[in-house]
């Protein structure tokens, strides 16, 4: 098929959504597939209000309805709700052109988080609006398919994800020499990922802090103690991973949670409060993960017992926990998820 991917988010920007799309159109290739991405690289783009890391491209519809016209898609993805996504989303419409949509964010409660005078249930009623014409929204996990179903979205279907073992591995070399135990966290540092939680809990060795962000600099300030090294890519960031006892998940609003089976697949430890996302990936209910992660509402509790866990003998180690998490079962769900009929 030719597929067309749309999406706002892109490189130079390091999250999750930006590395699933990469693997997504790599892996769509090597199974034969023609796949053209739209994103804002090469276009006219301006800083994102308070993320100014992030840019978005603007008024970009007639040129971009041109570049759908030339490719001749036989399937369009639209994968974030930004400028470009709408353009898609209207041009689509507009020729009556079908199309996917994916919920990767919880974009309520990010605007929220940033902006307090927006209601969540605003932009909840314009998430709504956004996604209602797909014939398919994906969603990473099934307690977000059971949420966004109550909230009176239809056509939703799973797409998971994956990790790449062979980039991501334990390296035995990668220990810093006396600093052990070794607490991680890699993400944007920015407010809606609850980062200072992390950082105020009372443990014991270093605290790691991997990724960029509009909090840096004040977390920084606020937390001398702690080592922040900035974005990482390649075999840095899994060396970061691998020097690493325990992987801290902080966030409460993450819908899955990538960074999670990365750290898991370099043979980290998980700590995270039991939300959704970590819930999803290495919750209790999920096989193996009571073997790899400890997930309390008390996140030094859940730190301490993950250092614990890391030690103690178990049926299933974090390495083994990530193998069986395939990037190419996501790909092929992702095919059968763009071929599906709407719901009558």
């Amino acid at each position: 098929m030719k597929i067309l991917i749309v999406t706002d988010a892109w490189a130079p920007q390091v999250n999750g959504v930006v590395r699933t799309l990469e693997i997504l159109s790599k892996d769509l290739a090597a199974l034969g597939h023609m796949v053209q991405m739209i994103t804002p690289e090469g276009r006219r783009t301006v800083p994102l209000p308070t993320y100014p890391e992030i840019r978005i491209a603007l008024f970009e519809k007639q040129t971009m309805a041109r570049e759908i016209q030339e490719f001749a898609p036989d399937a369009v993805h639209i994968a974030t709700e930004g400028p470009l996504g709408l353009a898609a989303r209207s041009i689509c419409q507009q020729h009556g052109i079908a199309f996917t949509t994916a919920f990767h964010t919880r974009f309520a409660e990010y605007v929220h988080a940033r902006f307090h005078v927006v209601p969540e249930s605003v932009v909840w009623r314009w998430l709504h609006w956004f996604h209602q014409p797909a014939t398919a929204v994906m969603v990473a996990t099934d307690t977000l398919k059971q949420e966004l179903a109550g909230q009176g979205f239809r056509n939703l279907r799973l797409w998971s994800r994956g990790v790449d073992t062979e980039k991501f591995r334990p390296l035995p070399d990668a220990r810093p020499p006396g600093e052990s135990p070794v607490w991680l966290f890699v993400g944007r540092v920015a407010v809606e990922k609850n980062i200072e939680a992390f950082l105020a809990c009372d443990l014991p060795g270093t605290k790691i802090v991997v990724g960029e962000g509009p909090a840096r600099e004040t977390l920084a300030e606020a937390y001398p103690a702690v080592r922040f090294l900035g974005a990482l890519t390649g075999e840095a960031l899994t060396r970061a991973y691998a020097g690493s006892d325990v992987f801290v998940f902080p966030s409460r609003t993450d819908t899955f949670g990538l960074v999670m089976l990365e750290a898991l697949a370099c043979g980290l430890t998980v700590a995270a409060y039991p939300v959704e996302g970590p819930r999803d990936v290495v919750g209790p209910q999920v096989p193996g993960g009571t073997d790899v992660a400890v997930l309390d509402e008390d996140l030094q509790k859940a730190c301490l017992g993950a250092l614990a866990l890391r030690h103690a003998p178990r049926s299933l180690t974090p390495r083994a926990f990530a193998e069986k998490r395939s990037w190419r079962a996501c790909t092929l769900q992702f095919l059968g998820n763009i071929a599906v009929e709407p719901d009558a």
